[in-house]
């Protein structure tokens, strides 16, 4: 079977309307849209609807690993690099934590390529006849998401490895963390938090990421990437005063995690000393 009847075979297993039914009302539901040049309110209830919609079928694709090997597949003829370890097919089989972690960064950025060549590029042809047929938007927009996932999965990679790395040489000491400058040194690098005082070192600092809104994490992760505000406010459609309030509602749940002795901020990572993050200083 071909790769693309095989993401329309999720696809139409996941919906429960049938494929021309489907199809028939997403034409009249892009010709309400197009009106409003695809943008405000009543876009953004399409664009939940259409996250809601992929998101099991994604869940599922990613945990049979027909996701990752459909990926594969396209990079292959196409002449792209691209590999997937072996032992990352039995983490998603099984980790339901770890299959969200990376299909929240898929979806947000195929959100963008979806929009762009979908809808106002007019990708999206309802009566296209070739194949087999035409595909509905959910179709289109899992689609999205496997080209996506190639880049999305060689930075979730690259990190899980950094923080192998990093892990191997902390002994949970802060001497040993102060004494290795490759612990926090591309925290620093990057600016993490926008602020000097909430570049933050800890083993526990990937967990009290995962606990934030999807929302939160892209903006932090690509804080770590090296994106700057201006630039993640337009990758996830959002405005620059909405990136820097996710970052300072992280920066508190930061803090919030010392006090509860959940996460160590190095004292030589403060370089503002305000009262409260004294305080909160003293509590770590």
């Amino acid at each position: 079977m071909r790769a693309e009847d095989k993401v329309a075979e999720a696809v139409d297993a996941g919906l429960p309307d049938k494929g021309a039914a489907r199809i028939q009302r997403d034409a009249a539901r892009v010709s309400e849209l197009a009106e409003g040049g695809f943008k405000g309110p009543a876009y953004e209830v399409f664009e939940n609807e259409l996250f809601r919609a992929s998101w099991p079928i994604l869940r599922g694709m990613l945990r049979k690993g027909t996701l990752a090997r459909i990926a594969l597949k396209w990079c292959k003829e196409r002449g792209l690099p691209f590999w997937v370890h072996p032992e990352d097919f039995d983490l998603w089989r099984g980790s339901r934590e770890a299959r969200d972690e990376i299909l929240v960064d898929v979806l947000l950025r195929a959100r963008m390529s979806f929009r762009r060549k979908a809808l106002v590029g007019g990708g999206w042809n309802p009566d296209h006849r070739g194949g087999r047929g035409a595909s509905s938007l959910t179709t289109y927009f899992v689609n999205e998401c496997i080209w996506e996932f190639r880049r999305v999965y060689t930075a979730w990679a690259k990190k899980r490895l950094e923080w192998a790395e990093q892990h191997a040489l902390y002994d949970g000491s802060e001497e040993a963390a102060l004494d290795n400058p490759k612990l926090f040194g591309r925290l620093l690098e990057v600016g993490y938090l926008s602020e000097p005082e909430a570049a933050v070192l800890s083993t526990n600092f990937e967990d009290i990421l995962n606990e934030q809104p999807a929302v939160t994490q892209a903006v932090i992760r690509r804080t770590v990437e090296g994106y700057v505000d201006t630039e993640i406010a337009d990758m996830l459609h959002i405005t620059h005063a909405a990136v820097r309030m996710r970052k300072t509602r992280f920066r508190n749940a930061l803090y919030d995690a010392a006090r509860e002795r959940r996460i160590w901020i190095p004292e030589q990572l403060h370089t503002k000393a305000s009262a409260r993050h004294r305080s909160q200083r003293g509590a770590a």
